[in-house]
């Protein structure tokens, strides 16, 4: 009979290569929640001071950033990311997606909908790409226009599933 609550023996020797390498990787381990929110934090500040330098980077500072460590849960993950309050309800978010190509930063503008009701998101993928959508917003107060045939701003409840109400926010 195989007995399941005793470790297999490990197929290589305790003073190996693969030994070291090993106890090596256990003793750096991840980082730590507060290390990705700090690094989160960096990686936005430096990413706004260096793609945004005549906006954002002179209406934001470092310390005006909140970073978020990573998500990771069953069937979804989040890398580590930060976001800075704009007011108005404007929020960025900021976050490193991480590939085999190497690291790109992704920052997304977060605009509340004229309905009242949701939210839009809008990658920026340059400074003049934020100035048009700043003037877009202008005229509304830095709301996003809604269209009931687009639904983008997710203001549109789901179906719940058969035999439960759905929660009306």
């Amino acid at each position: 009979m195989h007995d399941t609550l005793n470790a297999a023996t490990r197929p290589y020797a305790a003073d190996s290569p693969l030994a070291h390498l090993l106890d090596m990787a256990q003793a750096v381990g991840q980082p730590t929640e507060d290390e990705q929110r700090e690094d989160a934090v960096t990686a936005a500040a430096h990413h706004i001071y260096t793609a945004y330098p005549d906006t954002l980077g002179r209406v934001l500072d470092a310390m005006d950033w909140t970073g978020h460590p990573a998500l990771h849960a069953p069937g979804f993950g989040f890398e580590p990311g930060a976001t800075a309050w704009l007011d108005g309800g404007l929020w960025l978010h900021h976050t490193l997606r991480i590939g085999f190509d190497g690291a790109v930063d992704v920052l997304t503008l977060i605009v509340p909908c004229t309905c009242g009701h949701g939210y839009t998101d809008i990658v920026l993928d340059s400074q003049d790409m934020l100035i048009e959508i700043l003037a877009e917003l202008r005229p509304t107060h830095g709301k996003s226009v809604h269209d009931e045939n687009l639904g983008d701003c997710r203001s549109i409840r789901p179906v719940a599933p058969l035999g439960r109400p759905v929660a009306v926010l």
